[in-house]
């Protein structure tokens, strides 16, 4: 992994023609290349960051900003702002004081992982906006996020043939939550209905809103006492970044995954080191990434153009956390 920047560092990457070996395509009629500047505002959570796919987003935004100066005359050179914020410094009232990095003519920002439903309302008034892994339902922005219902479900059914009919979920507490951990839960418990299986409410932690909030060791505390009370043999997680501190919690409550519980992911990250990879799906974060950049340059280069709502599939990440449950 890339060292860990501070929560508000900038990275500034310049990619010039001069740059891009092969370029020949000349501009047509009276037209100038557009040079461009493009924010990145990357919302990870300090606690997050170790386990965080926005690298491999950010790297196929760079890459793909190389293609478009090379394959369209119409873009000259661009610039690219990567600002790490916390989703909870990003609030509505900053857009009346100064304007975004990415607002202006030739301008737009890249938002990766939620922020604040107000906030991204207001930037969208100063700045074009293309938000990632995170999708915002009254507002006009484009967007790309992952079929979160489908690599859900794939996971509850590789569980259900396992042989598991008893299965919780867990997630954690966020400032600014967003609705990917809505769609992932929700997905959950359609998948649990098409199989015929129990949904129980005190298996759902920190998704439901009458639920106190759990901090990172109450969840792995409380779904070790699932485990051994209630005989919850399976946690679906919303995250991977959530999945391996749990494995590592039930490990220190005595429990051992997979061979006591099994635990599934969502993201396809590495595992930290002593740990188990987590069955889990993914999406090419780095494709990701190329279809955010080209979609931010035909928003600024044909501003009118309709809305875009682009949702990629998952691949199974088959991991090594799903065994049978064990035997009573």
């Amino acid at each position: 992994m890339p060292p860990t920047p501070p929560p508000e560092a900038t990275d500034v990457f310049t990619h010039t023609r001069a740059l891009i070996g092969g370029w020949s395509l000349p501009t047509t009629g009276d037209s100038t290349p557009q040079s461009l500047v493009i924010e990145v505002l990357v919302g990870v959570p300090s606690e997050t960051r170790s386990n965080s796919t926005f690298p491999l987003i950010i790297k196929g935004i760079r890459q793909r900003a190389e293609v478009e100066m090379r394959d369209r005359p119409e873009v000259g050179d661009i610039k690219i702002v990567v600002r790490y914020l916390a989703p909870e410094l990003f609030k509505p009232e900053s857009f009346g004081r100064r304007s975004p990095a990415g607002a202006g003519p030739g301008r737009g920002t890249i938002l990766i992982y939620p922020y604040d439903p107000a906030a991204v309302a207001a930037a969208a008034q100063r700045t074009k906006i293309v938000s990632v892994l995170e999708s915002y339902r009254d507002l006009d922005v484009d967007f790309l996020d992952t079929d979160d219902a489908a690599g859900i479900d794939g996971l509850v059914a590789r569980l259900h043939v396992a042989g598991h009919t008893r299965i919780g979920f867990a997630s954690w507490h966020y400032p600014v939550a967003g609705n990917w951990v809505a769609r992932r839960f929700g997905g959950f418990v359609t998948a649990l209905k098409a199989r015929g299986l129990r949904f129980e409410p005190t298996w759902a932690l920190n998704v439901l809103p009458e639920e106190r909030s759990l901090s990172t060791d109450e969840v792995a505390a409380t779904a070790a006492r699932h485990v051994r009370t209630s005989g919850v043999t399976a946690w679906v997680c919303a995250a991977d970044h959530q999945a391996y501190p749990l494995v590592r919690g039930l490990r220190t409550e005595g429990i051992r995954v997979p061979h006591d519980c099994s635990v599934t992911g969502f993201d396809g990250v590495e595992p930290p080191a002593g740990l188990p990879r987590v069955s889990s799906v993914r999406v090419n974060h780095e494709h990701i990434g190329s279809s955010a950049l080209t979609r931010m340059v035909n928003r600024i280069i044909y501003p009118s153009s309709p809305q875009r709502k682009i949702i990629v599939p998952t691949q199974l990440v088959p991991g090594e956390t799903i065994a049978a449950p064990p035997l009573t």
